[in-house]
């Protein structure tokens, strides 16, 4: 890519581009190119870690800590090493307010989760793969269900996989409490996880995020 047209792209000069260009090359990053030729970047460079704010460590540390105590095991772990991570790139002054954040997460009980691998739909969800499910409902029925999940809720009595239901051809929410079997097909949903979440989020009324 040009230097021109990457300048225009990220709203800078073309002096600055250079600049900002070499700077990355004595960092490491393996770009090819000069000025009035182009340039290409390689796969498999990763920026150096940004620098965080202090409301932003605090949130990174309240969200983690959220995880840690209301997601499965699988994801707890996850949060918590994604933290351990995110400390040891720090400088020491903000890894110190990492380490010290004010903000608390409150005891609670955790959701219940059942005898289901949330590790499976999650994966399902990530893939947008359909899930086979045996599913207990309130009336103590089981049905055999094939769903598209595309979002799972974390919720103080409960875990929530939100999916549109083969069955009931519609959107319909399963506690995973009551979840008796889930199987990946491996199989392909015919839409757009996001497409689904944003019909959901418009039919329930749940505003899209910022």
């Amino acid at each position: 890519m040009s230097g021109g047209a990457l300048a225009e792209e990220l709203g800078v000069s073309l002096r600055t581009l250079y600049r900002d260009i070499a700077s990355l090359k004595a960092q490491g990053a393996s770009i090819e190119g000069e000025p009035g030729f182009g340039y290409v970047l390689r796969p498999g460079y990763m920026l150096p870690p940004l620098m965080f704010s202090a409301d932003e460590i605090e949130s990174l540390a309240l969200g983690s800590n959220w995880v840690a105590q209301q997601a499965d095991e699988r994801l707890a772990m996850a949060a918590r090493d994604a933290l351990a991570k995110i400390a040891n790139v720090l400088p020491p002054d903000l890894r110190s307010e990492l380490e010290s954040s004010a903000l608390l997460v409150g005891p609670g009980a955790r959701g219940k989760a059942g005898s289901v691998d949330l590790g499976v739909i999650r994966q399902a969800i990530r893939a947008e793969h359909k899930l086979d499910l045996a599913y207990r409902g309130s009336d103590d029925a089981v049905t055999e269900r094939v769903v598209w999940p595309f979002a799972l809720g974390f919720f103080e009595s409960a875990r929530i996989v939100a999916a549109w239901c083969e069955l009931r051809k519609g959107f319909r929410h399963f506690r995973t409490d009551r979840i008796i079997r889930a199987t990946a097909s491996g199989a392909r949903y015919p839409r757009r996880r996001h497409a689904l979440l944003k019909e959901w989020r418009a039919i329930e009324g749940i505003p899209l995020p910022p």
